[in-house]
């Protein structure tokens, strides 16, 4: 067994163990006494922590799947392979919890079945209701691989393989359309949302932030996998990402400004209100400063650098959806929406079951390859001699 391998509880273990304890003792309140009991949410905020970052942050992080593998199985960049199974696995863990999430966040968490049945094709939460679901059927099948593998059903394995390319490409189609349609919730309160961030292109804005958000979260896991297991991606695929991370928050960036600009409203993100400084916030810290950042090659060379600037998106495109969902709404609302403890509880307890479940996975199934931090082989490299002794024959 690789020393990375044997478990052992630490400090984070134990917050996590409390967390969870925490996140149980909340979820019998939500289910015996309401959603009263334990939110801050009511008629006038009745979308709060749960769908602001549960769900839109969980959907948009877990992009890199369907980005990937479209890469790899649809434009034969063969070079990203090896991102394949841990953006698979993040993407099918990040919608399974956005699944569970919403568990708690619907009034009647029981009828959660019936837009199977009762079909309003004109709605767009019945559409991301199938998306999900179907997107969810599709990870669940493409993740099976390395189930199988671990198992040694080869059979089962070679069938998966036959059919890895349609699940892909209809991963691809179901994927672009509910990361857009997200956005489209907010398309039918043009009078409530602010026009910082109201707009008639507020679902291509969504696409376009969750592809970045999708390849900053590829970087952050392999980047904590490679330090806690010693598992991760090679610094070569890492600066590849970078480098597409760069272009991705490009085009996010100058569409959205343009956007802003071309409405008449860029004035107001130097108003001084709470609104503008929300909304310089997240364009600082979620396109600007890491755009500054990994323009530079040194940074995408460098994993702790580069691990810096992809944490920036990370926390960029969670400003964002909290804007979009919360801020954005309490100027017409005339009020302000602070979460509860409980929801804070839930919330982090759905994030640490992630990062448990991840972790293992790639601890147990054939996930990622053993790497080394590239700057302990250069260090290495330096280290050993320049020439090795050549032996003298007699």
């Amino acid at each position: 067994m690789h020393r990375h391998d044997r478990f052992r509880p630490g400090p984070w273990t134990w917050i996590f163990l409390a967390i969870l304890a925490a996140g149980a003792v909340v979820t019998v309140l939500r289910y015996w006494k309401g959603l009263g009991a334990v939110t801050n949410l009511s008629d006038r905020f009745p979308w709060g922590l749960w769908i602001g970052f549960d769900v839109l942050c969980g959907v948009a992080l877990a992009a890199g799947g369907f980005t990937i593998t479209t890469a790899v199985y649809v434009f034969n960049l063969k070079r990203f392979q090896p991102m394949v199974r841990p953006t698979l696995l993040t993407a099918f863990l990040g919608y399974l919890l956005v699944a569970v999430g919403l568990m708690y966040d619907l009034g009647k968490p029981w009828n959660i079945w019936h837009p199977m049945v009762m079909w309003n094709p004109h709605s767009p939460m019945f559409e991301v209701a199938w998306c999900v679901m179907l997107y969810l059927t599709v990870l669940s099948l493409e993740v099976s691989g390395m189930v199988f593998e671990r198992l040694g059903w080869t059979r089962a394995l070679a069938a998966q393989h036959a059919v890895i390319v349609p699940l892909v490409i209809a991963g691809a189609v179901i994927s672009t359309l509910h990361q857009s349609s997200l956005g489209t919730f907010y398309l039918i309160m043009p009078a409530k949302l602010h026009p910082l961030w109201y707009s008639p292109y507020i679902p291509v804005m969504f696409y376009l932030s969750a592809i970045a958000g999708g390849l900053a979260m590829m970087i952050v896991e392999s980047r904590l996998s490679s330090r806690a297991l010693g598992r991760g991606l090679e610094m070569p695929l890492l600066q590849s990402i970078g480098r597409a991370l760069l272009f991705a928050l490009g085009v996010y960036g100058t569409a959205r400004l343009a956007d802003v600009a071309s409405r008449g409203v860029l004035p107001q993100a130097f108003s001084g209100s709470r609104e503008s400084l929300f909304f310089l916030l997240e364009l600082a810290i979620g396109v600007i400063l890491p755009m500054a950042l990994l323009s530079f090659s040194a940074v995408r060379r460098n994993s702790g650098r580069l691990y810096g600037a992809a944490v920036l998106v990370v926390a960029g495109l969670v400003v964002n959806r909290i804007n979009v969902s919360i801020t954005a709404l309490e100027g017409a609302q005339g009020g302000r929406y602070a979460p509860s403890l409980a929801e804070g509880i839930i919330s982090m307890m759905l994030v640490g079951i992630g990062v448990a479940a991840f972790t293992l996975a790639v601890r147990f199934l054939p996930v990622m390859a053993h790497v080394e931090e590239p700057e302990l082989v250069a260090a290495r490299v330096e280290s050993a001699p320049l020439l090795e002794p050549v032996p003298v024959r007699s």
